[in-house]
């Protein structure tokens, strides 16, 4: 299985303990969002995961733990946005993440490590020109580190219409569109970085951009060094990823970025954050007594010694 830690929340950043416990035990309880009596455990080991997919806006914490994930294979994709407290109150220092994400790709290898720019919204601050001058400093800062830079653009979701005034939100124009990904798509070129989309409906292709998906067949097969089919995911319109176990909860992250699709309750995040325990096979809570159990195990899981990933 393609393992993503994750889509819902930024377990690294604020659950990094509960994490590494949950693979020193070797399997994880996580509640169906919509059924949550529904129970699936997952088992945490070599045999039956491929790919670890780390999606996190702050990799650091993660890093004294890091030798424990030797034997998997993993792909870190750090969200880096230019945005201010104003639009991301709980993010830290942007230097600070950019030093971890080039530390990240001296350990692991720079084809283990991508950089989201993502979401690009336009407000009275963060205009077209903002913009460019941000993502010629991310390259330039990143060039030789990471291989591919994901972007995307502002999608009004439920948590982003509510803050929507707050943030002084423009329209994001079919001509902005356009604009941001040619001036991108040069930048890109001068420091030998890609780019790519992901979910995203507007065709940049002449600009060399491609809505290539995440977690694609081309990088799961690079990475684990073995060919496996793995079914298209469904979670959202255009997007082409592969289907992966998601293990996050949503409602869960202090990082409480107003444009949030996963995190769209602040009352909500704070009890579950007081709920948390670190010793819990549950991220959020402990097990139920009326919970419906089911154990996953992956049987067609392609079953060779693994080598070492990377050296300690």
């Amino acid at each position: 299985m393609i393992l993503n830690i994750s889509g819902r929340t930024d377990i690294v950043a604020f659950y990094s303990e509960w994490l590494v416990n949950r693979f020193e035990e070797g399997y994880v309880d996580c509640r169906n969002p919509f059924y949550s009596q529904q129970v699936t455990r997952y088992m945490l080991n070599p045999q039956t995961i491929d790919l670890i997919v780390i999606a996190t806006k702050n990799p650091l914490p993660l890093f004294p733990h890091l030798e424990k994930f030797r034997m998997y294979p993993l792909l870190f994709q750090v969200t880096l946005t230019p945005y201010g407290t104003d639009i991301e109150p709980g993010v830290p220092n942007k230097r600070d993440i950019l030093k971890g994400i080039r530390w990240l790709s001296q350990k692991l290898g720079h084809d283990h490590v991508m950089v989201r720019y993502d979401p690009i919204l336009l407000s009275s601050k963060y205009t077209v020109s903002y913009h460019e001058k941000a993502f010629r400093h991310l390259c330039a800062s990143l060039s030789g580190f990471v291989d591919t830079i994901i972007f995307s653009f502002l999608d009004l979701k439920k948590n982003t219409v509510k803050h929507q005034q707050e943030m002084q939100l423009l329209p994001i124009t079919a001509y902005d569109m356009q604009t941001i990904a040619s001036i991108f798509s040069q930048i890109a070129k001068e420091y030998h970085i890609s780019l790519q989309t992901c979910a995203e409906e507007v065709d940049l292709t002449c600009y060399g951009i491609f809505n290539r998906g995440c977690i694609s067949s081309s990088i799961v097969d690079r990475l684990t060094g073995y060919h496996k089919d793995y079914p298209k995911g469904n979670t959202r319109k255009n997007c082409p990823c592969l289907k992966s176990v998601d293990i996050g909860v949503y409602n869960t992250c202090p990082h409480r970025c107003k444009y949030c699709y996963a995190n769209y309750d602040e009352d909500q995040i704070r009890e579950n954050v007081t709920n948390h325990c670190k010793t819990s096979s549950f991220l959020i809570g402990k097990r139920q007594k009326d919970d419906i159990l089911k154990i996953k195990r992956e049987t067609d899981t392609k079953q060779e010694p693994r080598q070492m990933f990377f050296p300690l």
